[in-house]
């Protein structure tokens, strides 16, 4: 049935012995006895168990199992304990450096997601403490931010008008704050942080340029001075109604002139900081500067008797409860719920993204999973405070990092300083133009348009610059939830696409080793078994998704390889199956398995099975596919089968099919 061995199928026979059968049967042994894998229950317990407590071993602090776990969830207690004098003098002085920027951005973010301007403020207060004692990033500084400030008005506003009903508006605010921080708990305890991921890179770049132009377009409300503006967020409503207030509104040059001299200013100090290090400080102060000397000119001059608009009334004091503003049973429940999702999302993207990148700068590992229970408490806490959704803040966190802070006590100073601003200097703040706040924004926003990286992306990776254009038009021409829609749409497509399309390449063994098998493609020198058919799947999962494509592949490659020239003396009857990627297995892909030994064996080809993993063997083992494939043909490395098919093969070539 089978022809004799050739010449150098005597060669690699050589080297085979007893010991080499034993030890082979051995190690299938130790593979097909693989320890079942921990139950569902099991691995939820395991994985909050890992997420609030520490690494390290408690004892060394004699606290045993109770302080272990509170070391877990409050990290400043680990830290707390190597606190210095001279640490506090840096956290300071970058405490109240981040507070000169934090309080005019603070109040502007709040006038952008249409809610009073003492919000801002409040939400700079008590989420930034919560995180203190709960954050593990040293860098990270806490308080609203432009994107979440834009989304939150955006989609809110499509349930309720803040100008008809700002209380119900604000109660909403609350509430998806609530929501927000519900979720980012959940993922956290749970382990969920992937699904963070599923807003690639790309989408974030795409995400976050065209949130900054349209940001930037909301300004121009405060910037002219626009009574009546749009509540719609894209490009040509924006137009439309600036337009249209050109015709029907009598408009203020005095505002248009006053935001942008501010911003000039601001714009120009930032110039200077970025070429001297030494006066970090001055970018970060400029904002502030800007909004008290704007307040004297405006109050010196009476500019708000000539149309200059400001801020006006501005309810200062310590955070008020707003519990009783949360809103559960309201018709609205499910909308606000899916709001708080989105929102927690991008809050915990853009925390964990900024985060992580500064503490790669100071050399240690930022784990996300905790990053998420400490962010999802603090909103949880500050919904219950007047707070609205708050994240880890890109520009204060290069101004933190650049201020020299080394814990998060700078986070607790700058949350001081804007309490006490909040019961001494609210008063003063009501002749602020809103055009400053206006101008403290748009300062803020060229970083977040990054075209060198979107650049960088075309090069790299066209279907990532796909979904880098899809969220940036998205964002800009249609709405902000419908550009996070279309990135993770496409994230999804292409994750799908890679799925149904995964690869297999045939193997062969490289000249000089014993057990070191690559793709023949790729290095041409690599030579095939005489007899032999090594198939790797390159797929992480072999499911209902790919199964059936993946098998019609390999029967094609059994099929070419038959019908090669170079295999003319002697046709396949042995295929290798190289299963060392595929980590799951699904119901379709045994039973795609159990096809594939079918049809082999209907071409006199055995089918074995090299290197399966753990979660593969159990399902396997579960469905009892191995008495169907033969438990003889399960190996625990390529090289084991190519061993067993040569030995049957020299010691009884017309049984290979038994």
């Amino acid at each position: 049935m089978c022809s004799l061995p050739n010449e150098s199928f005597s060669i690699e026979l050589q080297q085979l012995d007893a010991d080499d059968v034993s030890g082979r049967k051995q190690r299938t042994e130790w593979l097909l006895n693989s320890p079942a894998q921990p139950s569902f229950c099991n691995e939820l317990i395991n994985s909050v168990t890992e997420t609030v407590l520490p690494q390290k071993n408690s004892k060394q602090y004699g606290g045993g199992a109770v302080f272990s776990f509170l070391q877990g969830l409050f990290p400043i207690l680990s830290w707390g304990r190597n606190y210095k004098a001279n640490m506090f003098k840096h956290d300071l002085l970058a405490g109240l450096t981040l507070a000169s920027l934090c309080i005019p951005q603070s109040i502007g973010y709040a006038n952008l997601a249409n809610l009073a301007p003492q919000y801002g403020l409040y939400t700079s207060v008590v989420p930034p403490l919560i995180y203190a004692v709960m954050g593990s990033s040293r860098e990270l500084a806490i308080g609203p931010v432009a994107v979440v400030s834009l989304l939150l008005s955006a989609m809110i506003t499509e349930i309720v008008d803040p100008a008809v009903d700002p209380i119900a508006y604000t109660s909403l605010v609350f509430t998806v704050t609530f929501f927000a921080g519900t979720f980012q708990t959940a993922f956290g305890l749970l382990r969920l942080g992937f699904l963070v991921d599923f807003l690639s890179h790309a989408a974030i770049v795409g995400f976050m340029g065209g949130a900054a132009i349209v940001i930037g377009l909301q300004q121009l409300k405060g910037l002219i001075g626009i009574n009546h503006f749009t509540t719609k967020t894209d490009v040509m409503s924006v137009f439309k109604a600036v337009f249209t207030s050109f015709h029907n509104e009598t408009l203020s040059p005095l505002n248009f002139v006053l935001g942008c001299s501010f911003l000039i200013f601001i714009l120009a100090t930032r110039f200077l900081g970025k070429r001297n290090k030494k006066l970090f400080w001055l970018p970060a102060i400029a904002p502030l500067l800007s909004v008290i000397l704007s307040t004297l000119m405006v109050y010196l001059t009476k500019a708000d008797q000539h149309g200059v608009k400001i801020v006006k009334h501005f309810k200062g004091g310590l955070n008020p409860s707003s519990v009783h503003q949360l809103q559960f049973n309201g018709p609205h429940l499910g909308e606000v719920a899916k709001i708080g999702l989105i929102c927690a999302l991008v809050a915990l993207t853009e925390a964990i993204a900024v985060g992580r990148s500064f503490a790669s700068m100071k050399g240690y590992h930022l784990d996300g999973n905790k990053e998420m229970v400490a962010m999802g408490f603090m909103n949880i806490v500050g919904s219950l405070s007047s707070c609205y959704t708050a994240t880890g803040s890109f520009s204060r966190t290069a101004v933190n990092f650049s201020a020299g802070c080394e814990t998060v006590v700078s986070n607790i100073v700058m949350a001081i300083t804007v309490f006490i601003s909040l019961e001494l200097l609210t008063k003063l703040l009501y002749y602020t133009p809103l055009a400053i706040l206006a101008s403290v924004i748009l300062s803020a926003l060229p970083g977040l348009i990054d075209i060198n990286e979107a650049y960088h992306i075309w090069k790299v990776d066209k279907m990532d610059f796909l979904v880098c254009i899809g969220a940036f038009f998205g964002v800009l021409f249609v709405s902000v939830e419908i550009g996070l829609l279309v990135a993770v749409s496409i994230s999804f497509a292409r994750i799908i696409l890679d799925t149904i399309r995964a690869s297999t390449e045939v193997q062969g063994r490289l000249p000089g080793t014993t057990d070191t098998f690559c793709d023949i493609t790729q290095y041409p020198g690599a030579t095939r078994t005489s007899g032999i058919l090594i198939i790797r799947i390159n797929s992480g999962s072999l499911c209902f998704a790919n199964a059936t494509s993946i098998r019609e592949r390999m029967l094609k490659l059994v099929t070419e390889a038959n019908g090669s020239e170079e295999n003319t003396k002697e046709n396949v009857h042995f295929l290798v199956l190289d299963m060392s990627n595929v980590m799951s297995l699904d119901t379709s892909g045994i039973a795609v398995l159990e096809e594939l030994h079918r049809e082999l064996v209907s071409r006199t080809i055995q089918l074995a099975i090299g290197n399966p993993r753990l979660r593969v063997i159990n399902k396997m083992k579960t469905a009892k596919c191995f008495e169907k494939l033969g438990k003889g043909w399960i190996f625990l490395t390529i090289g084991d089968a190519i061993d067993a098919c040569l030995s049957l093969k020299i010691a009884d070539p017309s049984s290979i099919n038994c």
